[in-house]
C-alpha cells in the first residue's frame, strides 16, 4: 500500500478507518499528520485526548483558558 501522507510504498501499512473512510499510512507519524485534530490556541496536533469546547479542540486545559474558555479541566 502506498502512504497518504509520503507517498511511501510499504508492505506493512496501517489502516485506519475514520467516518467509514479508509487511509493507509506506512507508519503512526503519517497518521498524525493526517488525522489528529490540531490545537485551536498553540497548533500541536493533539495526539492524546485533548479537551473540547463547542466545534474547537484544545491539547490542555491550558491552552483552552488561554484562549479564554473556562471551567476545562484535563482528564486525571
Amino acid at each position: 500500500m502506498k502512504c497518504e501522507v509520503c507517498g511511501n510504498e510499504y508492505d506493512k501499512a496501517i489502516e485506519v478507518i475514520q467516518d467509514g473512510h479508509s487511509y493507509f499510512f506506512d507508519c503512526f507519524e503519517c497518521a498524525i499528520h493526517q488525522l489528529a485534530p490540531e490545537c485551536a490556541e498553540c497548533r500541536c496536533k493533539v495526539i492524546g485526548h485533548g479537551v473540547q469546547s463547542g466545534d474547537e479542540v484544545y491539547c490542555s486545559a491550558h491552552c483552552a483558558e488561554h484562549a479564554g474558555v473556562m471551567g476545562l479541566h484535563d482528564r486525571v
